[in-house]
């Protein structure tokens, strides 16, 4: 290779790091080391390293993608919505057929050339968030319209129906709506259409509630009646034990490597959906906020380059993936606490799960790119538009 060549190279590393958000790739590796550190204490107990070398390699990918979509404009992508909401439905859909069952949710496929699963839901939840956000900006002067909004709410219900119906994984589809609630407000839809979308809900909550499955139910009516379970073996058993393992930390833990329910393995899931739990025992409370505030400084992060961006869809993509961290964060740890019912669904960039990570730095590379181009009007500087 010639000097010349490799002076173009340098100069091209040097641009990408002088321009792509350095800052939020640098949080989110920090988060995902500190969940492998977790996820090698977690799994200590099996001796297993499998783990620790599938969220590394996940972690490594993760960046070669954050690194591509960085440099990528994001508009030539969401410019393509009625083709990723095909894929996403015909994606969702395989699950039907050649779905793997995990824990009652059918939400992964199996691909043998890879080290891990994937989970097709969360990677169409970016695909989601670029529709809604085009969408939402190709009828900004209409937003209100019942067209507007009947079109946005039915792409919603289209894919978190589909994945109720497919693969039974409600947490997923809780976050889809929880999405689509924050963008539609923060897009400008009127107030009036959030009322009554809530008093549809209200009226279709007997049928909804009908449809579940029992142990679905009891998972929800457990947390105000623990009668239903009162030995905790049942559907209060996986919420038993992860308020235990948070007890036994105290403030500073018992220590990695030693907390006694992580290592004897009686507390379950504990490198996945319950790693707060693991981290609450093992780095105690203040290892937990440690966790807390990491994850809250990414969010921050995003919509600071949201709000500086100057355009309308891009701002409206970053608090989109906001809200999709925000609310699996809430979800989770609400989980771990007890406060919600147990709905299977990961701590971003901590929990173990290759198809999470690279589907959280896909979404970071997405907002690295939108960082990387300057702001075409700096008046448009807001989150919400100022209603008439």
């Amino acid at each position: 290779m010639e000097v010349t060549q490799l002076r173009e190279i340098f100069r091209a590393i040097r641009e990408f790091v002088r321009k792509a958000d350095m800052i939020l790739l640098a949080l989110c590796v920090t988060a995902t080391v500190f969940g492998i550190v977790v996820i090698s204490s977690a799994t200590n107990y099996g001796g297993n390293a499998r783990y620790v070398r599938t969220q590394t390699l996940a972690l490594i990918l993760g960046i070669a993608v954050y690194v591509v979509l960085t440099l990528i404009d994001v508009d030539i992508i969401a410019e393509r919505r009625e083709l990723l909401l095909i894929f996403s439905v015909l994606f969702i859909g395989m699950l039907k057929i050649w779905g793997v069952d995990r824990g009652g949710n059918k939400s992964w496929l199996d691909f043998p050339f890879l080290p891990f699963n994937i989970q097709p839901a969360e990677i169409c939840k970016i695909f989601y968030i670029l529709i809604l956000a085009k969408v939402i900006s190709v009828e900004e002067n209409k937003i209100s319209s019942p067209l507007t909004v009947f079109k946005i709410a039915g792409i919603t219900l289209l894919l978190a129906g589909e994945i109720i119906l497919v693969s039974d994984d409600l947490g997923v589809a809780l976050c889809y709506i929880f999405i689509f609630i924050i963008m539609a407000y923060v897009g400008g839809v009127n107030f009036m259409w959030f009322l009554a979308g809530f008093g549809a809900i209200a009226v279709a909550s007997p049928f909804l509630w009908s449809r579940m499955r029992e142990d679905q139910r009891n998972r929800i009516l457990v947390i105000f009646d623990e009668t239903i379970d009162p030995n905790a073996q049942g559907v209060r058993y996986q919420m038993n034990r992860s308020i235990r393992a948070l007890q036994n930390g105290g403030i500073t833990g018992q220590g990695l490597y030693h907390g006694s329910m992580v290592q004897s393995g009686s507390l379950p899931e504990r490198h996945n959906d319950m790693i707060f739990s693991s981290i609450g025992e093992e780095l105690g409370l203040l290892g937990c906020l440690a966790v807390l505030i990491l994850l809250t400084a990414i969010i921050i992060r995003i919509i600071h380059v949201g709000i500086k961006s100057g355009n309308n869809m891009n701002r409206l993509i970053c608090v989109g993936i906001a809200g999709m961290l925000a609310s699996q964060t809430i979800i989770n740890v609400g989980v771990c606490l007890g406060i919600f019912p147990v709905v299977g669904l990961t701590l971003p960039f901590f929990s173990y799960g290759g198809s999470s990570i690279v589907t959280m730095f896909l979404a970071m590379g997405v907002v690295s790119g939108i960082h990387m181009r300057p702001a075409p009007d700096i008046s448009a500087m807001y989150i919400r538009p100022k209603m008439n």
